[in-house]
């Protein structure tokens, strides 16, 4: 067990993306298309955070064209490039699974003012 917390330790990422729960992040993706690679961008609000070490993942919902697409990222993946903030959200919840039966701007989070 020692060994794989040795293991796990070395691997994480320095530079980690620190997101908390009901913020809008954009996610960076690497994206492989035949032999290139290209970033494709997705935005959203993270709605979960789960485990933590190194297998340590979080959960972005977005509505594109009235439909919900949730996307779970490794936060020490390779493939996340980077991770943005674009605003921090005030929730009282560590699940945020109850935006997935509200629609328009109701399944909006509150901005945490800083």
């Amino acid at each position: 067990m020692d060994a794989l917390k040795l293991i796990s330790g070395s691997s994480l990422k320095e530079n980690a993306p620190v997101v908390n729960v009901g913020d809008t992040v954009k996610v960076h993706v690497k994206i492989k298309e035949g032999e290139k690679y290209r970033i494709q961008v997705f935005e959203g609000t993270v709605i979960a955070k789960k485990h933590g070490g190194i297998n340590e993942t979080f959960t972005v919902r977005r509505v594109a064209h009235g439909c919900g697409i949730e996307r779970v990222f490794p936060v020490h993946s390779p493939v996340v490039d980077k991770v943005e903030l674009v605003r921090s959200g005030k929730v009282r919840r560590s699940k945020l699974y109850y935006l997935r039966d509200r629609v328009g701007k109701a399944a909006k989070v509150k901005e945490q003012i800083r």
